[in-house]
């Protein structure tokens, strides 16, 4: 099984610049990048079997992730 990083500049190419701008001007989207990006971290180490876990924590980190990465977007579409 290939396991699949989901950076945010990764998953949102378009905004690379934007991400780099908001994470050293704007500390609530810094704080919620750093979440995004710990969290993609525990899913990788899971995924990897590095950490043992349940599947419903996975998804529940799975879903944890991904409310982040719209709350990230969101933040990014109006800036």
């Amino acid at each position: 099984m290939i396991i699949e990083r989901h950076s945010l500049v990764k998953e949102l190419p378009e905004f690379k610049e934007k991400i780099h701008e908001l994470k050293m001007s704007d500390k609530h989207f810094a704080r919620l990048f750093e979440d995004y990006h710990d969290i993609d971290n525990a899913v990788i180490r899971i995924e990897e079997g590095i950490e043992n876990t349940s599947d419903d924590y996975l998804e529940s980190l799975k879903k944890q992730r991904l409310q982040l990465k719209d709350q990230l977007y969101s933040i990014l579409k109006n800036a």
